[in-house]
C-alpha cells in the first residue's frame, strides 16, 4: 500500500499543493516549523480521522480559511481509491470516496493505513491510561473499520449515562424520588458496546505482544524483556493474561461481566456522579522485566519502549497481507545508533515510508530516500508552505547521499511541486467499487433509536452533489463556495 498523490487545501500551513509520491522511502527536508510534520499529520488524518498533535479539528484548518481539504490516491495490490476529507469549521466534516460522497467520514477508514513514530509517542510510555487506550483503539480500529462505529456508539452512551448518574445522584442527596428504570436500560446499551470493545483490546494485546517482544529485543538487546498486559479493575484476572487466546464467546461473557459488576457499581457511581465500569477506565501496562516501565524506565529505556510499540504494530498489520505507510515524524535525530540501525531495517522493507528531518545527515543514508525541500514564505501569522524538489532538475532518482554530495551548488532549477505535478484532484473518477474495503452497513448506527433526543451524527453528510471543482466544498456544487 502507498500513497501515490496528496492533495491539500488550506491544510494548517499549507494554502494549495498537489504532491506526487511513489512507493519507496521519501524524505521531507526543511527547518523546523516550514510544515514538514504537516504534511505527515495530513496523511495520518485520512488514515485515522485524527491528528496524533492535537484533539480537535480546528487547528487544522489554516487561518482565515472557513475550510480545509485533504485528498490522497491510494494504490493497494495494483488498485486505485481515492478519499477526500473536508474540515469545516462550525460545522459537520464531508468525505468522498472516488468523488462520491458518504453518509459518515468513517467510512474511508480501512482505505489508508499507516503507523507513525513521532516524538509525541514518548507519551505512551509516560503519559496518561488515555494515550495507551487511544493507541489500542486506534491499532484496533486499523484491523476492523467497523469498530469505529462501535467507538462512536460506546462514547455516545457513555455521555447518556453520565449525564443521567449526575442527575439521578442531585435527587439522591436531596433525599427526592428518582427514576432509575432508565438507568437499566442505558446499562445494557453500555455492556453491549463495551463488550464488543474489550474483546477487540484484548485480542489485540495477544496477538501484539510476541512481536513487541521481539522488536525491543532488537533496539536493545541488552535491556530486561518488555512485555504488555491489560488492565482493568472489573475482569477476571483469567481475561487480563497476554497468552490466553481469545475465545470467539468473549464478547458475550464480557457483556454478562460489565452488567454485573454495573450494577454492583450504582451506588458508588451514583454517589460520585460518574460511571466507573467500561473500558474507559482501563490501561496498557507496559512493563521491563517486572518493574512498569513508566516510572521505572530511563529516559533511552522509554524511547525504546515506545519505538517497540510502533514497530510491533507495523509488524502486526503487515501480517494482513498489506504493508501499512510507514511515517517516521523527526525521529532519528533523537535515537543513538543501534535504535537508529533498528528503525532503518524496519523502513528499509516497507512499501512506502514517509520521513520528516531538519537536515539530511538526520536520514541514514543507506535508506537512500528521495529529498523533497520545504520552504515557507510569507508574514510571521500567515505563512504558506511549499515544496522545492531538487529532483526534478536532476533525475527522479536522486537520494539524500546525491543532495550531499552536490551541497552548496545554487539550486537555479528547483521547481514546486504543484507546478510538476498534475492537480490530482481534478483526475477522472477511478470505476473500482467504493464499498470494496469496507462494510457500509457496519458504519450505521445501531443505537440510533436508544434516545430519541440524541444528536445526529455529525459526520452525516446529506449533500448528494458531487463536486466538479476539485477546490469547491465536498458536496457542494461546482458553483459553490471555494476553499480558499
Amino acid at each position: 500500500m502507498y500513497v501515490r498523490t496528496l492533495t491539500l487545501r488550506d491544510f494548517r500551513s499549507w494554502d494549495q499543493t498537489d504532491l506526487e509520491l511513489s512507493s519507496g522511502r521519501t524524505v521531507f527536508l526543511g527547518s523546523n516549523g516550514n510544515g514538514k510534520t504537516n504534511l505527515i499529520e495530513a496523511v495520518g488524518y485520512l488514515s485515522t480521522l485524527g491528528s496524533h498533535r492535537v484533539a480537535a479539528d480546528a487547528p487544522l484548518i489554516r487561518l482565515g480559511a472557513q475550510r480545509s481539504r485533504i485528498g490522497a490516491t491510494v494504490v493497494n495490490s495494483g488498485r486505485e481509491l481515492r478519499i477526500d476529507m473536508e474540515l469545516n469549521q462550525g460545522s459537520a466534516n464531508r468525505a468522498q470516496i472516488n468523488r462520491s460522497p458518504v453518509r459518515r467520514t468513517r467510512e474511508i477508514l480501512g482505505i489508508l493505513q499507516t503507523v507513525l513514530f513521532a516524538p509525541e509517542d514518548l507519551a505512551l510510555v509516560r503519559g496518561d491510561p488515555s494515550e495507551r487506550r487511544r493507541f489500542l483503539d486506534e491499532l484496533c480500529t486499523a484491523r476492523l473499520p467497523r469498530l469505529a462505529g462501535v467507538r462512536s456508539d460506546y462514547d455516545r452512551v457513555l455521555r447518556q449515562r453520565s449525564a443521567l448518574l449526575k442527575t439521578a445522584g442531585r435527587h439522591a442527596r436531596s433525599r427526592s424520588s428518582a427514576d432509575l428504570s432508565t438507568l437499566d436500560v442505558w446499562d445494557g446499551h453500555l455492556a453491549v458496546h463495551g463488550a464488543e470493545l474489550l474483546a477487540q483490546r484484548l485480542r489485540l494485546v495477544h496477538e501484539l505482544h510476541p512481536h513487541l517482544e521481539q522488536a525491543y529485543h532488537s533496539i536493545a538487546p541488552e535491556s530486561r524483556t518488555a512485555a504488555i498486559r491489560y488492565r482493568s479493575g472489573y475482569l477476571p484476572p483469567e481475561f487480563l493474561e497476554p497468552g490466553r487466546s481469545p475465545d470467539p464467546d468473549d464478547a458475550q461473557a464480557l457483556e454478562e461481566i460489565m452488567l454485573r459488576e454495573l450494577s454492583a457499581a450504582r451506588p458508588r457511581e451514583l454517589e460520585r456522579g460518574v460511571c466507573l465500569i467500561g473500558p474507559h477506565r482501563d490501561d496498557l501496562d507496559l512493563m521491563l522485566g517486572s518493574a512498569p516501565a513508566k516510572g521505572f524506565a530511563s529516559h533511552g529505556e522509554s524511547w525504546s519502549f515506545a519505538l517497540a510499540l510502533r514497530l510491533s504494530s507495523f509488524e502486526l498489520l503487515r501480517c494482513l497481507g498489506t504493508d501499512p505507510v510507514l511515517m517516521l515524524d523527526d525521529v532519528f535525530a533523537e535515537l543513538d545508533r543501534r535504535r537508529r540501525t533498528a528503525l532503518a531495517a524496519v523502513a528499509a522493507t516497507a512499501e512506502q515510508v514517509l520521513i520528516t528531518a531538519a537536515v539530511p545527515e538526520d536520514v541514514p543514508a543507506e535508506l537512500e530516500a528521495r529529498p523533497l525541500h520545504v520552504e515557507t514564505s510569507g508574514a510571521a501569522d500567515h505563512r504558506i508552505s511549499r515544496i522545492v524538489d531538487p529532483a526534478v532538475a536532476t533525475a527522479a532518482a536522486s537520494t539524500v547521499a546525491d543532495v550531499l554530495a552536490t551541497a552548496g551548488a545554487p539550486d537555479t532549477a528547483a521547481t514546486s511541486a504543484t507546478a510538476a505535478a498534475p492537480d490530482v484532484a481534478a483526475a477522472p473518477e477511478i470505476s473500482m467499487d467504493p464499498g470494496a474495503s469496507m462494510d457500509p452497513g457496519a458504519s450505521m448506527d445501531p443505537g440510533a433509536s436508544m434516545d430519541p433526543g440524541a444528536s445526529m451524527d455529525p459526520d452525516a453528510s446529506t449533500d448528494p452533489d458531487v463536486p466538479t471543482d476539485p477546490d469547491a466544498p465536498l458536496g457542494a456544487s461546482s458553483g459553490g463556495d471555494s476553499a480558499h
